[in-house]
Order: structure tokens, then C-alpha cells, then sequence
């Protein structure tokens, strides 16, 4: 296989498997025109990933380093969005969408393992490796190359067909496919996600600073406690937070619930008590989250998180009365689901 019309042609194939193993959205980026990523290594330069240095690892700024000889990169999507409404019960934590069903690790890894061994064998001489959030890749910005979507004034890949709740994985190959054209912005002057950010960590658009972002916090720092001034803004948010992806109007406009049975949330993951996640000991996580991304979190951080919590409640009503003023009105599933969740 050698010229342009049979790349085309093996380009769309490659495609169509994508969308047959039930990815939602696929596209290819040329590895020998890269994304900008002047921006990110300002993020690095300023200190904004906190103490995540993996980061900071140089393979994610050139694929060769990753796959000597890579020529393209296939980017996919899986839209993960069910319609359920947070708690607003007091006494209730929240956590964040990405995790209340199956670990996407392995959801999106399952599938993206299948179209990497497709394709090593109806190609030759394909040679690949594939990742899902875990590898040595900017998996966002190679998204926005590959025509997927845009990086959002909140640092994540908005598309036209879900908005931002979709998980990416990412194959790099030798294959000479035809690449998408990159996808164009369009947040326009919508400056919501800023505004509602309870700890202002959105400092201009599309810059999170970690240090001030309630996801990092609950998430990726092992420090024994969080900050006061974070812990005091935290609005429940036990493990992620989801707050400038809910007032984000491409997402109350498009998203759409996942067709996929693996991320409809399990009971106790939506509205569970803060008094039992502050004394949750290991047993009992285990037993709560057998194959949930929480896993790497453990007990003892979720327990630090649910502290923090209860520890931060008595400065969060002004905050909270601003977020439903700038929070449009969710999808109509998600107001019934509301109801049954408290």
C-alpha cells in the first residue's frame, strides 16, 4: 500500500471499526503537524501542575519519543454524560460524573485495545501503541488537531455532539493516514466556567491553576489536608468536581446520555452521606468501589476529602446561590432524576 487513494481508503476503514467498538467520535492528526503546545509549557513554567510531574514528562510534547517512526494519531472519543443531577442535600457529598460508573481506564481501554489489534492485522505494517489518559501524550490538544473538538475557557476538549463529557484515548502509528482538519473554537465571549469557579482556579481562559482547583485537590494531592481557603469552597465535592462543566452551555445544550450500560452510575456513588465517607475505612471502600476509577484515590484520602467537607459548609451558601444563577437549565431528564436523588 503506497498511494493517496489507498491511505484514504484504509483512513476511512480504520474509522469505521472506531465507531463500530462503540467509540463516539473518531479523528486522525498528522504527527508531522503538531498541536501548539506554547500554552502548556507555559502551564508547566508557572508552577499550574502543582506537584503532578509526570506532566511535565518530555515524551508529551513530541510522539517520536513515544513511537519512533509514528506518522499518524488516531483520537477518540467515548461520550460518558448520564442524565442524574448532583444532591443538593447538605448532609450529601458529591462526586464527580467521570466516576460514578465503571473505571473508563478499563471501558475505553477494552475498546481501544480491540481497534489496535484490527488494525495490526489488516495493516502489515502497522506497529502502535495506544493510551487512555495515562500515557506520555497531550491527549487534548492532539484531540483538537485531529478535529474532535476544542480545549473550552476550562481547559477541557468541548465537542459540537456531547459538549465535555467524554473520556479520550489515543493511538499512535506508523500508518501514514490521512488526517481531519483541526477543529476550530467556539466558545465565543461565554465566560461562565470562569465566573462560577468557587476558587477562582480558571485564571484566564483555558489556564486551570491546579493549586487552586478543586479537582487536583480531591483527586491528585496526597497532602494530609486541603488548604483551608480550598476546603472552605468545596460545596461537597468529595473526589473531582464538575462545576464549570455544568454551567458550560455547550453541555446543557448537547449533552446526551451514553449509550454505554458501564458508566450509568452506581447508587451509592451519587449522593453518598459525608459522615460515612469522613470515617470510611478500608473494607468498606473496597466494598464500594470494587471497579470504580476511585480506586487509586483510597480510603484514607476520600475520608481527608469528606473532613474537608463537613470542615468548609458554614462558607459556601453565598457561593452555592451564585452558581444556580449562572447554571442554565439542565435537560429535562436530568430535573426528573433530580428528584429521586434528594
Amino acid at each position: 500500500m503506497g498511494a493517496a487513494a489507498d491511505w484514504a481508503r484504509a483512513t476511512e476503514q480504520v474509522k469505521r471499526q472506531a465507531l463500530a467498538l462503540g467509540f463516539d467520535k473518531v479523528g486522525i492528526a498528522s504527527a508531522a503537524d503538531p498541536p501548539d503546545l506554547t500554552s502548556l509549557r507555559a502551564w508547566l513554567a508557572a508552577g499550574m501542575a502543582a506537584d503532578m510531574a509526570w506532566m511535565a514528562d518530555p515524551r508529551r510534547m513530541d510522539p517520536e519519543r513515544v513511537l519512533p517512526g509514528v506518522q499518524s494519531l488516531v483520537c477518540v472519543a467515548l461520550n460518558y454524560y448520564t442524565p442524574t443531577c448532583h444532591s443538593r442535600d447538605p448532609a450529601k457529598g458529591k462526586i464527580s460524573r467521570y466516576a460514578w460508573g465503571r473505571d473508563y481506564h478499563r471501558v475505553l481501554g477494552r475498546r481501544l485495545k480491540q481497534l489496535h489489534l484490527w488494525m495490526q492485522a489488516q495493516f502489515p505494517d502497522y506497529r502502535g501503541r495506544f493510551y487512555v489518559d495515562t500515557g506520555p501524550v497531550a491527549e487534548k490538544p492532539w484531540a483538537m488537531q485531529a478535529g474532535l473538538g476544542w480545549i473550552g475557557k476550562n481547559g477541557l476538549l468541548l465537542t459540537r455532539e456531547y459538549g465535555s463529557w467524554v473520556f479520550l484515548g489515543v493511538i499512535l502509528t506508523t500508518l501514514p493516514l490521512i488526517p481531519d482538519r483541526p477543529h476550530t473554537a467556539h466558545c465565543g465571549t461565554c465566560s461562565r466556567c470562569l465566573e462560577a469557579c468557587p476558587t477562582q482556579a480558571i485564571v484566564s481562559p483555558g489556564v486551570v491553576d491546579s493549586r487552586r482547583c478543586i479537582a487536583y485537590h480531591t483527586l491528585e494531592s496526597h497532602a494530609e489536608q486541603i488548604p483551608a481557603e480550598i476546603a472552605q469552597n468545596l460545596h461537597n465535592w468529595v473526589a473531582g468536581c464538575d462545576i464549570c462543566q455544568e454551567v458550560c452551555p455547550w453541555n446543557q445544550r448537547f449533552a446526551r446520555p451514553s449509550r454505554i450500560p458501564d458508566f450509568q452510575p452506581y447508587p451509592w456513588n451519587v449522593a453518598p452521606d459525608l459522615q460515612e465517607l469522613a470515617r470510611i475505612g478500608d473494607e468498606e471502600f473496597d466494598r464500594r468501589f470494587p471497579a470504580s476509577a476511585l480506586r487509586r484515590l483510597k480510603a484514607h484520602r476520600l475520608r481527608r476529602n469528606a473532613q474537608a467537607a463537613l470542615s468548609g459548609h458554614s462558607g459556601s451558601t453565598a457561593h452555592s446561590n451564585d452558581l444556580e444563577a449562572h447554571t442554565p437549565v439542565p435537560h429535562p431528564e436530568a430535573l426528573r432524576a433530580a428528584d429521586a436523588n434528594g
